[in-house]
């Protein structure tokens, strides 16, 4: 398989880069306006599905891919990746914290300044809410709000919010982020802004919480997700492929997607997993996921995010994806080298 040589350094140039801090010294002001006057979609979906792209791990020290800890620790690479999905793929749009979403603005505003290329207008802009659960700490589970608010989400112009609690019996900050989490499902009601919760089963392992995908647990959890705060009527809920995915869906109405999860060493994992998680039920409606396409072999991201939303928007199958990739890869000069 002939791979795309994609090179993010030459997609997004560093002048691009250094304008962003440039206008962060003289007009910070501009990223309250450019975040005012993008296009908003006019709904939530266009066919009942989304493909989310989720880039918050920066901002909960969740860098590694593979063997690698700091991988994503070079905000222009990251950045860059992001940009080629979301400016030559059908996703949906994006999930991330105050930062990044704001560089993402900011570059936007860049490049449609200098030859009209606009990445972001009808592109969903999810804002992440809760970043404090650092891991490996002694606050790991207290996973408190630290990033965007209900309010300044809803006077930014956003389209939504993400945030997560993991559950440990034994561990009595669970209990606390599982009232953070209520009090933000208050509080974006309020303004009428899509939830996308995350609840999570986790266990200990040494110094570590690990997702634990049993079945019965995620029924549990799911259970308590759907319950919180003054209303479910904006809640989508974001949980992980399992065995048994059919059972596990049952146990809510709400709208899932199904999250990526870590970097997987076969793409055809990946594939497998949201279109066999799609046939499960008609509450599945699409995915929440990052690493594994942002990074994904090393390859071009806007090619496996091109075929994601083939599964999600289109009904592809695993095999039908993996060939439609294969084709991709294989036809060169298909997409710019360069954003600009």
């Amino acid at each position: 398989m002939t791979d795309y040589v994609f090179e993010p350094e030459k997609f997004f140039p560093l002048d691009l880069l250094n304008e962003i801090t440039d206008i962060r010294v003289n007009n910070p002001k501009l990223i309250e306006e450019v975040y005012k006057k993008r296009i908003k979609r006019t709904s939530l979906t266009t066919n009942g599905r989304l493909a989310i792209l989720a880039a918050d791990h920066p901002a909960r020290m969740v860098l590694n891919i593979d063997n690698d800890p700091i991988a994503m620790g070079n905000r222009h690479v990251l950045l860059s990746r992001i940009i080629r999905v979301l400016a030559y793929s059908d996703f949906d749009g994006i999930m991330a914290a105050t930062d990044l979403i704001e560089e993402l603005l900011l570059a936007n505003y860049l490049t449609e300044s200098r030859n009209g290329m606009n990445f972001l207008d009808n592109k969903l802009l999810i804002g992440c809410m809760n970043r404090g659960g650092l891991p490996e700490t002694v606050f790991d589970l207290n996973d408190r709000i630290t990033s965007y608010t209900a309010e300044s989400l809803f006077n930014m112009n956003m389209d939504g919010a993400k945030f997560m609690f993991r559950l440990d019996p034994g561990n009595r900050d669970s209990g606390d982020t599982i009232e953070y989490a209520a009090h933000a499902i208050n509080a974006l009601n309020k303004y009428n802004l899509p939830i996308f919760l995350e609840p999570l089963p986790v266990d200990k392992i040494g110094s570590k919480y690990i997702v634990n995908k049993d079945p019965e647990k995620l029924i549990k959890i799911i259970g308590i997700a759907a319950a919180l705060g003054d209303s479910s009527r904006n809640i989508w809920l974001k949980i992980p492929y399992c065995n048994n995915f059919e059972t596990v869906i049952k146990s809510t109405t709400c709208p899932i997607l199904i999250l990526g999860g870590d970097s997987k060493p076969k793409i055809s994992m990946l594939f497998e997993e949201f279109s066999n998680g799609l046939k499960a039920g008609k509450n599945i409606r699409g995915v929440l996921a990052g690493r594994n396409i942002t990074y994904s072999l090393n390859s071009d991201p806007a090619v496996i995010a091109r075929t994601i939303t083939k599964i999600i928007h289109d009904d592809y199958s695993a095999e039908q994806a993996e060939k439609y990739l294969v084709t991709a890869l294989n036809t060169k000069n298909k997409l710019p080298e360069c954003i600009i």
